[in-house]
């Protein structure tokens, strides 16, 4: 199995300034490379970034840029760590790329904080890769859900069945 983790960015991603002082958070590495290093999975793969962003500021073009580097990569497994706000809309523009299995994932806490949620969606992501048709999926809190099938519980904060709450 091949897969491609791309980065964008988002909470799953955010570590606490090195180079300023204060409370901000800023976007750095891959958190998946520092997952995927504590687990030496059985599989190849490559990661890469395409943003360090916060999803509340995913541009359309940032868009377009993630669609591109679905459609041209070659392998057919993609996992992209976004940020949780706009994580369905960046979904709804994957979902024109054929032939692939692509899962979005992010987490509500960084990777870097003890209490993350990351390292579990993450291997949510990576267990659905293998037996997902193609199409486009968000892999959230214990969940596997296709893209159009989600919404976000407003109240939670958490990803759920449409219609549903928690």
């Amino acid at each position: 199995m091949n897969v491609l983790f791309l980065q964008t960015g988002g909470t799953i991603d955010k570590d606490y300034p090195r180079l300023t002082r204060g409370f901000a958070f800023e976007i750095t590495m891959p958190a998946v490379k520092r997952i995927l290093s504590r687990v030496s999975p059985i599989f190849n793969y490559t990661v890469k970034t395409v943003l360090r962003k916060d999803s509340t500021e995913i541009t359309d073009k940032d868009r377009q840029n993630i669609l591109a580097a679905c459609i041209s990569a070659a392998a057919d497994k993609i996992i992209v760590t976004h940020g949780t706000d706009t994580m369905i809309e960046t979904a709804e523009v994957l979902a024109r790329v054929p032939d692939k299995v692509i899962i979005l994932t992010g987490a509500m806490r960084p990777e870097k904080f003890s209490d993350s949620d990351a390292p579990f969606n993450v291997g949510v992501a990576i267990g659905a890769l293998q037996v997902l048709r193609p199409g486009v999926y968000v892999a959230m809190n214990g969940r596997v859900y296709s893209w159009d099938k989600i919404a976000r519980d407003h109240t939670t904060g958490q990803f759920v069945e449409k219609g549903r709450k928690k």
